[in-house]
């Protein structure tokens, strides 16, 4: 039914911690996955032989070492074993739902992207979520912490074999091509699904310890700058998807004609408010509080 491939970081501390979480979720849902493990990254090759899954050693990579999305989704397209295939960051741990929904958009349509937003959590014991009850009380875990999310982090992807042909050499683990992505779908004019309202995907939060020069290593580096020259500013977000899947079925979005105005309007907001703090503060009117305000009566969006 679909083939899910990842490319894992090396297993080393609280990210090898938190990868073994999601990998070993993957292999728990039903249907059974085709997943493949990419990369020869430190214990890729162990937790792949330990839960019975492909192993894809071998990725080029850029000057740096860093492994390229061309090649990536190219090798995943040819091996893959079904022609639903899903890329999905390797801290991200996907629930039944997931399933269900993949479902049903590949009944809908032969050629598509499936996307959603992704909710924040914080796991200081990892190992209590493999219990027969884990999802109930990550869903609850991820509700109480109500941690931040936004339309511009894609953290998987779900799409029909042959849907692009080809990439330009992104870095893998940097910035730009997630959003280049959407953009792609759209201007190929495969409806591009926004599974958000149906599908809960938790992202364990991580530090950027590996990366030498850390989250600004990684966002603001060389290989960040390099992906946003290949990007030539074609970006998209989840808000720009052109359908939604929500718990009675794929319905069209209409408010995706909309985004563009709404980023633009963002983007003057919070430029007002950073010209206006030096006269806005000795007034008690802090950023936080004028925004908090707003969302309550529907004025911008909040993003808690």
């Amino acid at each position: 039914m679909l083939s899910l491939f990842a490319l894992p970081k090396p297993f080393k501390g609280h990210i090898g911690a938190i990868q073994r979480n999601a990998i070993s979720q993957w292999a728990r849902l039903r249907p059974r996955l085709d997943i493949l493990l990419f990369g020869n990254g430190e214990g890729t090759g162990e937790i792949a032989q330990e839960l019975g899954l492909r192993h894809v050693p071998d990725v080029n990579c850029n000057e740096y070492g860093t492994p390229l999305l061309n090649d990536l989704f190219e090798k995943a397209q040819a091996i893959a074993s079904y022609d639903t295939l899903c890329y999905v960051n390797a801290d991200i741990m996907l629930l039944g739902d997931f399933m269900k929904a993949v479902q049903n958009v590949a009944s809908w349509r032969d050629r598509f992207l499936m996307v959603g937003v992704r909710r924040n959590v914080d796991l200081d014991e990892p190992t209590i979520y493999e219990s027969p009850d884990q999802e109930a009380r990550l869903r609850a875990l991820v509700l109480q912490q109500n941690l931040a999310v936004t339309t511009w982090a894609v953290d998987y992807f779900v799409f029909s074999r042959g849907l692009l042909p080809a990439f330009p050499p992104f870095a893998i683990g940097r910035p730009g091509w997630d959003n280049w992505f959407l953009w792609k779908a759209r201007k190929s004019k495969a409806p591009l699904v926004d599974a958000s309202e149906v599908v809960l995907a938790i992202h364990q939060n991580h530090d950027y310890s590996h990366h030498p020069q850390g989250w600004q290593g990684v966002h603001q580096g060389e290989e960040a700058k390099q992906n946003l020259r290949l990007a030539k500013g074609h970006f998209c977000s989840i808000e720009d998807a052109t359908h939604k899947l929500a718990s009675d079925g794929i319905v069209y979005n209409f408010w995706h004609w909309f985004a563009p105005t709404k980023r633009a309007v963002r983007a003057w907001w919070w430029a007002f408010l950073k010209v206006t703090g030096p006269v806005r503060h000795p007034l008690g009117l802090r950023r936080k509080s004028i925004a908090s305000f707003l969302a309550r009566t529907r004025l911008i969006k909040s993003h808690h």
